[in-house]
């Protein structure tokens, strides 16, 4: 059966998986999105609404006469990745600072925003300024901030980078975590403004522009901010003459794009208006729910016994990739790996990104999605240990000038190995989440659906990075009597003359436990997770509609 252009719409606004090689931790996996699916019920009547007017239209205007609208979509959603990328970058950086990993795993909390927005979402989508615009009342103020934070930590990022004691890791943390809160709140406002700013022919528009955007926004924070940060990039491909730093610093950059946050947004609120009020006047007033509606409805998905079997298998599937996904990336930068080469694997990757989900989503159309899910549970954790070997090798590897050719095409084949894998779990979940959900409430259902998974791919990280140091064993050669289980202790080992050494790396260890969790819990729940599929749909209908 061909699905309706609701389907469409509900599906199309997940966002799209952004991913980047050997990142830190994930946003989301944007595994990672939306925020105002909480209004897709009210998307169905305002449709509804929309129908007849935009049948009108149809042949007459198409996507030429809503361009200006589908590129400013365009443009939000870039800006909204811009602030995503650079706090994706920062991990790299601290990593080349040689930061302890309880210090990755606090900053690691500034991912989170994206994987807890349901919980402000009904308030962006309840409460506003009616004059002056639904979605304009958050967007504008929200990208105001983000546009004077950039311009503060502008001022300030090179004094909390390089402290004499070290990076202020607390504060660049505070920083960042507002950054990526108003991220996630813009992304609330300009996923809901879409329903409203584009016909019912175009709003399939609207999807294309989130994940597009989005990873444009994030490539430009992210792995161009990096490569024009890197002296060595810089010197060996775009300088004639040899210079100590990049074309660009991480002030400069924040500096820029808080301007154009500023300029930009000024333009929006004076020259873009809401709800049709230009020459084609084709939208209604939008109905929403009110907040405690929502909430209440939330908790009443919750209490369902499958959806709760549900969220405790989703918070607890990827404990075993998490030492892979959240570690690798940082040990091959403290192996000596470029963390600009490291961003700049994400280019060859893209066109796999985009054909992965369509080759795969033939075979998760079926009644049984999860069964991709399970079979390339396995592979992934394979796939981690090579990771742990790969991080092994590289020392070796590494030569007077950096590491060979053949390095980085090992390096890229682990990566395009690990994305089949990736994608498979990833577009399998999303299809059993559109497979289950209840299509009266579908919006909000994906929403917590989607919310959960993130969740579950977040503390898994966070906890990862926080116990590397403690199961690292290290010792003090050269200076009897000394230790290096602190600080403090290797400041003394040096002050003695002494090195500290690793005997054993916690990552390893962690790498090994990890999968061994993932076997585990392959075995035993994963095989509970398959036998969902067999629930009736009645076992997944919210009480609320019965």
């Amino acid at each position: 059966m061909e699905p309706s252009d609701l389907d469409m719409l509900k599906i199309g606004r997940q966002r799209r998986h952004v991913s980047f090689p050997f990142e830190s931790v994930r946003i989301v996996h944007s595994e990672e999105k939306s925020s105002s699916e909480l209004g897709t019920e009210e998307a169905e009547g305002l449709i509804r609404v929309l129908d007849s007017e935009d049948r009108r239209h149809r042949g007459m205007s198409g996507i030429h006469g809503e361009l200006g609208s589908v590129l400013l979509l365009l443009f939000l959603y870039v800006l909204q990745g811009i602030p995503l990328g650079l706090a994706g970058s920062i991990p790299l950086i601290l990593q080349s600072k040689n930061v302890s990993y309880k210090d990755q795993a606090f900053f690691s909390f500034v991912f989170w925003p994206f994987s807890l927005k349901l919980l402000w979402a009904p308030l962006v989508d309840a409460l506003y300024f009616s004059r002056f615009g639904r979605r304009k009342s958050w967007l504008v103020p929200t990208q105001y901030l983000l546009g004077l934070f950039m311009l503060y930590l502008s001022l300030i990022v090179n004094s909390l980078l390089q402290n004499e004691r070290g990076p202020d890791v607390i504060t660049l943390t505070a920083v960042f975590f507002m950054l990526a809160f108003l991220a996630a709140t813009q992304d609330i406002a300009v996923d809901g403004w879409a329903l409203t700013m584009l016909s019912r022919e175009n709003v399939g528009y609207a999807s294309t522009c989130n994940s597009v955007g989005q990873t444009a926004g994030y490539f430009l924070g992210n792995v161009l901010f990096l490569a024009l940060e890197s002296a060595d990039f810089c010197n060996k491909y775009l300088r004639v003459e040899p210079k100590d730093t990049g074309i660009v610093t991480l002030s400069d950059f924040l500096f820029f794009w808080g301007m154009v946050f500023l300029v930009s947004t000024t333009l929006v609120a004076i020259l873009k208006r809401e709800n049709g009020h230009g020459k084609r006047k084709r939208s209604a007033p939008e109905e929403t729910k009110g907040v405690m509606e929502t909430y209440k409805l939330l908790l009443s998905i919750i209490k369902l016994p499958t959806v709760f079997t549900f969220c405790v298998l989703l918070l607890t599937a990827k404990m075993g990739f998490s030492a892979a996904d959240a570690v690798t990336g940082l040990k091959l930068i403290e192996a000596g790996v470029p963390k600009e080469q490291l961003a700049l694997l994400a280019v060859p990757m893209v066109p796999l990104q985009i054909l992965l989900p369509l080759v795969i989503s033939r075979y998760t159309a079926g009644p049984r999605p999860l069964d991709v899910f399970y079979k390339a549970f396995p592979f992934r954790l394979l796939i981690g240990l090579e990771y742990a070997l790969l991080v092994w090798w590289t020392p070796s590897v590494k030569q007077g000038g950096g590491f060979p050719v053949y390095y980085y095409a090992i390096v890229l084949l682990s990566y395009a190995l690990h994305q089949v894998a990736l994608y498979s779990m990833y577009v399998a979940g999303m299809a059993f989440h559109a497979k289950v959900s209840d299509p009266l409430i579908g919006g909000t259902y994906m929403t917590l659906l989607n919310t959960v998974t993130n969740l579950g791919g977040n503390w898994p990280s966070t906890m990862a990075l926080w116990l590397v140091d403690p199961l690292t064993s290290k010792e003090c050669q050269g200076a009897a009597g000394q230790s290096c289980s602190t600080a403090e202790e290797v400041g003394l080992c040096v002050k003695e003359s002494g090195v500290c050494v690793t005997t054993l790396d916690g990552y390893y260890v962690e790498s090994v436990v990890c999968v061994v969790i993932g076997l585990v819990w392959w075995l035993w729940l994963g095989k509970k997770m398959r036998r969902l599929q067999e629930q009736r749909p009645a076992a997944w209908k919210c009480r609320i509609n019965q």
